[in-house]
């Protein structure tokens, strides 16, 4: 072995001891002693300070008066041992340590402040919380699922961090009567909410609040007064079925049923669809269905695939005149458009025959025609009525105008005049 190079038993003395430990230590409890009867005290032991605040403690040692002396002694911080500078000694068996400007805790247990012996075995050890106190939840929402249940959600504070563990407990009681209550199942929806299972009340209001506690104080929310009947949602409306309506390469028809787990309650329910391109992640939604349990879509692409959800608003339940809350979309149901059997451009379009007035105009008046129907019709049953009229009369012109093309003539422009539009719509 080279000269002057310390033995492997010399290295393993000042090896500092493992991290995993340490952050033990303010979860099993700070020790009170180390090796042998050489035992130490951290003062103060556990402080709980404010960010910015600044810690003077001290660690002295007791027992053998031949053990560890306050020369040899040494702090750690989570593991990482502190500057001398920061420590002084006060006397032969006590060495001094002074933190300013303190930052948050690095976790919330609690930062694990050690002292220990030159040999780097640990004398004793002591818990720094080091966070703020908790500010004033709000943004308190709740909803009932088919009112047999109540689950709320908040958010903690404008700043949120406290640095420290923050307990925070959803109270509630009716609100003319009864005792207060305390929500016991946490973190349904998220780490800031709390599920009510059952024994819920009808008709009456109910005040709800969240209070926030830690070790450097507390917090209350303000009071949200609601009625289980005005924040009702459900699932989302099953059997979602999607299908193609004839011939009519433009159009898919959307049906549904209307939410089982209210069907005994009186309500009403509005319903939304949304629609995309299997390749495209861009919905386009239907407002206008109200409370229809089916629709046609219209003004899609021919020969195309389309995912196709609804969802469910019910409101007006016994008479509320609250807006309701909307249920989850419903799982996507595919279907395609039939492709289109029109030829495309360059494909042998016939022309009138000299002399013979030209049919544009008529196809741009129809055209005017369906475009107004696209934009103003998507869920109405008499508008889609001259819609299939319309497409009816479409497909049988196309037929026409293919089988003249076979012939080698073309048809009259008057005969399409007088077939813009059914004598009856």
């Amino acid at each position: 072995m080279p000269a002057g190079r310390p033995g492997p038993a010399a290295q393993s003395a000042r090896r500092p001891p493992p991290l995993l430990p340490l952050l033990l230590l303010c979860v099993l409890g700070a020790p009170r002693g180390g090796s042998g009867a050489h035992t130490a005290v951290i003062s103060p032991q556990d402080p709980t300070l404010l960010i910015g605040s600044s810690l003077q403690a001290t660690c002295s040692v007791r027992g053998d008066p031949q053990g560890p002396t306050a020369e040899g002694l040494y702090w750690t911080l989570n593991g990482r041992r502190l500057p001398p500078e920061l420590s002084r000694i006060l006397n032969a068996s006590t060495l001094a340590l002074a933190l300013a400007n303190l930052n948050g805790s690095r976790q919330q247990s609690g930062d694990n402040l050690v002292c220990h012996a030159q040999d780097g075995s640990i004398l004793a050890g002591s818990c720094l919380y080091v966070g703020l106190p908790p500010e004033k939840p709000f943004n308190i929402s709740c909803w009932s699922k088919n009112m047999k249940d109540l689950t709320c959600r908040w958010t903690p504070g404008a700043h949120g961090e406290t640095f420290l563990h923050t307990n925070y407990s959803l109270k509630y009681k009716l609100r003319w009567y009864g005792q207060d209550n305390t929500c016991e199942e946490y973190h349904t929806v998220g780490p800031h909410s709390c599920h009510i299972p059952k024994d819920l009340a009808l008709f009456t209001p109910y005040e709800i609040w969240v209070e926030a506690t830690n070790r450097l104080g507390s917090a209350r929310s303000d009071v949200l007064t609601l009625d289980i009947l005005d924040v009702v949602t459900t699932d989302p409306p099953p059997d979602v079925h999607v299908s193609r309506v004839g011939g009519l390469e433009d159009q898919l028809s959307v049906r549904w049923v209307s939410p089982p787990a209210l069907k005994d309650f009186l309500f009403q329910a509005k319903y939304q669809i949304r629609y995309r391109v299997e390749d495209s992640v861009d919905w386009k939604v239907v407002d206008d269905v109200s409370n229809q349990t089916s629709c046609r879509l219209a003004g899609l692409k021919p020969g195309t695939v389309y995912f196709v959800q609804v969802r469910c608003n019910p409101f007006g339940i016994y008479g509320s005149k609250k807006a309701g809350i909307w249920s989850e979309w419903s799982h996507p149901t595919a279907a395609s458009t039939p492709r289109s059997e029109r030829p495309g451009p360059g494909g042998g379009a016939c022309e009138p025959r000299g002399g013979e007035p030209s049919s544009g105009p008529v196809r741009r008046e129809l055209k005017q025609f369906l475009g107004w129907l696209k934009k103003h019709a998507y869920c109405s049953n008499l508008s889609f009525r001259l819609y299939d009229q319309w497409r009816a009369w479409m497909q049988k012109s196309h037929k026409t105008r293919n089988q003249h093309r076979t012939r080698g003539s073309c048809p009259r422009a008057d005969a399409a005049r007088r077939e813009v539009l059914p004598d009856k719509l």
